[in-house]
């Protein structure tokens, strides 16, 4: 059976992801991943048009005016622009790599050190908290004392940490050895100590999570209209409603470049996406599509959330009616992320799985570590934990098929990666579930904020690290 070109890029990427695996798991290069996708855009010479626009590329301007009438329009890839001569222009092949300085996380966030200091601190200010309110209570008349503890969410995490701790200290010392005796990991210079400081980036991107919500208010599509938005070769002009009503999906071989209200992000080759929020996700059921593996990672709530204002997030009730049973094909692998809080764990072990009818199967650990293999922050810290959980479970229904060609999967497995700078930045998971997973399947992420070949990604900020200022473009050359 022949292998389609598809097929051959997505699987040469996925090698990529993986620099060693053991038996407690995998140490992966989440920059090599992206920068193994073919972020290669045709461009023509400037001196043919008045703008340097990217030939393969998608216009969505003037959108603040949702009564406009603006189009939305996908250029031919193939066809050549003429020049005021009439001949063809010259073409190029423009390619983007990621921003390694992303990924250059050469320190702790906190080092091992400064977080005794800030514990010893702790523990001299609860000291005094603790007579402050002896003294309180015994000027009221009362003898007892009371005595300052944790409350029982912290103690359900400490008694979780316990659990897990040595399989993750161990496990991790392993894949970390291995990969600092390979070079991919490299002890501190002094130079490096020196040289890293905050990365910033200064472009003011389209705010997408607003825009799904303007686009609310338009005139909602017929079901029965085309269920999908093509970026290939022939040219269309369609109204703007169709970026937030369809799934836009680039099935070419080389990646295109949409320009959204002025900011432009890369669409790389066989991805597609649909931009919305929970409450427009029904392009993606009109589709009538089934998936094989569904990747979910939910905007948890929590104080921090609520106090920063960074991002919305969901209520428990909300993530339960995401329609996964709709979604999903038989035996389809769920994976759900899910923060440190022993609350959100249990929501999904004892309710939203069940409620999907997905059986848990193994929970893994993404441990971040620095350039150098330090943890990010220290193992012990009842602020952070340098580790974060992975949910597994298959879906369950009487119709079933067995499952061939798929190992069982392990539990506890350990997933080791530089993280990326950027929040909410996961590691790509497709090499690790390779095993376990259908190779020839069709894959979701959902709640997601890049893209990736072979996968269908949704969510309310799904192209927020396509931003084209997280890449770097590299010289051009000729077509």
């Amino acid at each position: 059976m022949r292998t389609s070109f598809a097929e051959l890029l997505v699987a040469e990427i996925k090698r990529m992801s993986v620099v060693h695996q053991l038996s407690p798991g995998w140490l992966l290069d989440h920059l090599s991943f992206i920068n193994k996708i073919n972020y290669q855009v045709h461009q023509h010479h400037e001196s043919c048009c008045s703008k340097n626009e990217p030939i393969t590329s998608v216009h969505l301007d003037s959108v603040s005016s949702f009564g406009s009438s603006t189009k939305f329009i996908a250029s031919d890839s193939t066809t050549k622009p003429k020049n005021d001569d009439g001949g063809n222009c010259e073409m190029f092949i423009q390619k983007y790599i990621f921003r390694s300085e992303l990924f250059d996380i050469t320190k702790p966030y906190i080092t091992s050190a400064i977080y005794k200091e800030c514990q010893q601190n702790n523990e001299k200010e609860d000291l005094m908290n603790g007579v402050k309110k002896e003294i309180s209570i015994s000027t009221h008349g009362k003898k007892r004392k009371r005595s300052v503890g944790f409350n029982q969410g912290e103690l359900d995490a400490m008694e979780y940490h316990e659990k897990i701790r040595g399989l993750i200290l161990d496990g991790s010392s392993q894949i970390i050895q291995e990969g600092l005796k390979s070079g991919f990991l490299h002890p501190l210079s002094e130079k490096q100590d020196k040289c890293n400081e905050l990365i910033t980036l200064s472009f003011d991107s389209c705010n997408l999570s607003e825009l799904c919500e303007m686009a609310k208010h338009l005139p909602s599509l017929n079901e029965m209209e085309l269920l999908t938005l093509q970026l290939m070769e022939n040219n269309m002009s369609v109204t703007e409603q169709d970026l937030f009503s369809r799934i836009v999906e680039n099935n070419s071989r080389f990646t295109k470049m949409i320009t959204l209200m002025g900011q432009k992000y890369l669409v790389p080759p066989k991805s597609s996406f649909l931009l919305s929020d929970i409450s427009c996700m029904q392009p993606l059921l009109n589709c009538r599509k089934t998936y094989d593996v569904i990747v979910i990672d939910p905007p948890w709530q929590n104080k921090s959330v609520k106090r920063s204002n960074r991002y919305s997030y969901l209520s428990p009730l909300q993530i339960k009616q995401i329609p996964i049973p709709k979604l999903a094909a038989p035996n389809c692998l769920v994976i759900t992320w899910v923060t440190n809080r022993q609350k959100h764990l249990r929501f999904v072990k004892e309710e939203l799985y069940p409620s999907w009818s997905v059986e848990i199967v193994a929970e893994w650990h993404w441990l971040k570590i620095t350039n150098s293999g330090e943890f990010v922050f220290p193992l012990d810290s009842t602020h952070k934990k340098p580790y974060e959980g992975l949910i597994l479970g298959r879906v369950q229904e009487k119709t079933n098929l067995p499952l061939r060609n798929m190992l069982p999967i392990p539990d506890h497995k350990l997933i080791v990666s530089v993280p990326c700078a950027l929040h909410s930045h996961k590691p790509p998971l497709a090499e690790v579930l390779k095993d376990y997973i259908k190779p020839d399947g069709d894959y979701l992420e959902l709640f997601a904020r890049n893209l990736q070949p072979g996968w269908t990604s949704w969510g309310n900020e799904v192209l927020k690290f396509q931003h084209v200022d997280y890449f770097i473009a590299e010289s051009r050359s000729r077509l």
